[in-house]
């Protein structure tokens, strides 16, 4: 089976540093927009630390850039008892592992009714805010995970959602086109 997983990882300030005309005037401190902490979605989740406008781009997914070859060397074994994975499939050739070296958006939960969604841009996965975020509330996107065998209702249960929205799906998994 085929890893083909969108989550996504690290936040890197996009903001650009102040220059001072004087040695008296420090630079500006870019602090993070988004912090990780327990979920009561699932495990960890990212929680924005301000009011994120709609819009705006918020974090990119960062980790090892490996072949899809290589992620199922990797993790076939491992995810055939469980649906937990930290790979974004970027494109036919490239995943994102964010297992080991990925950043914060790694812990970014599922959700049917998302906050977020995910935005690929020259070869690297971002996460952009879809309508806006209040300070303290939880980011979420729709993982909508395609696998390559049937979406039966035994995968569809071993891929469950926590989300909690009312017209939740039941499942990571998305529709097949």
């Amino acid at each position: 089976m085929s890893i083909k997983k969108q989550r996504l990882a690290i936040d890197q300030p996009s903001a650009q540093s102040v220059t001072s005309r004087s040695s008296r005037i420090k630079p500006a401190v870019l602090l993070p927009a988004v912090v990780v902490r327990r979920s009561v979605v699932h495990g960890r989740g990212v929680f924005a630390v301000h009011a994120i406008p709609k819009g705006s781009r918020i974090i990119e997914y960062t980790g090892e850039r490996i072949s899809h070859a290589k992620a199922d060397r990797r993790y076939s074994k491992q995810h055939e008892t469980s649906a937990h994975t930290m790979l974004f499939a970027v494109d036919a050739n490239t995943v994102i592992d964010a297992t080991q070296i990925g950043g914060r958006a790694r812990w970014i939960n599922h959700s049917c009714k998302p906050n977020c969604e995910t935005v690929a841009e020259d070869g690297r996965i971002f996460i952009e805010a879809i309508r806006p975020i209040r300070a303290g509330q939880e980011l979420s996107y729709d993982y909508n995970l395609i696998l390559a065998e049937r979406h039966s209702p035994q995968r569809k249960r071993a891929h469950p959602c926590y989300c909690g929205a009312a017209d939740c799906r039941g499942t990571l998994l998305g529709k097949k086109h």
